[in-house]
């Protein structure tokens, strides 16, 4: 079986056909099939995570460079995106903060790209902290 290709294509397909080996007694062709579909799950949740902090880093970007255009919209996707992140790691304890660390550069790269294309016009931030992403606190000014 070419566990590597059907895992690219469908989990729950390989999943059936593992479970076919299993039921026709080829053990060892099933334990194939059930390591390719945990290497694919890990890969799948691993760019859920980049995905999420695409988004945040994006948002974040656009808070800093926008002050005036703040709204409940980002502070509510800023949140959303840290819980995100949060329940994947909590669902797949592989993925440490040094995973994240690992992914940090790129993942910026490509949220600057986004938020420069959402506003319209380059952004003066260069980097991005830690505390900045995930622990600063987004506070919308009152109206006067």
């Amino acid at each position: 079986m070419e566990w590597q290709r059907l895992s690219t294509t469908s989990h729950y397909q390989t999943a059936v056909a593992v479970e076919r080996e299993l039921l026709k007694g080829n053990t060892e062709d099933s334990l194939a099939g059930i390591r390719e579909l945990i290497d694919a799950l890990g890969r799948s949740e691993k760019r859920a995570l980049k995905s999420q902090l695409i988004r945040l880093m994006t948002h974040v970007i656009k808070w800093e460079v926008q002050p005036e255009r703040r709204s409940r919209s980002w502070v509510s996707t800023i949140c959303n995106a840290r819980e995100e992140i949060e329940d994947i790691q909590d669902e797949t304890p592989s993925l440490t903060d040094s995973v994240i660390q690992g992914m940090w550069d790129k993942c910026f790269r490509s949220a600057t790209r986004d938020a420069e294309g959402e506003m319209n016009r380059s952004s003066s931030v260069t980097e991005l902290s830690w505390e900045e992403v995930f622990e600063r606190e987004c506070l919308l000014k009152a109206k006067e």
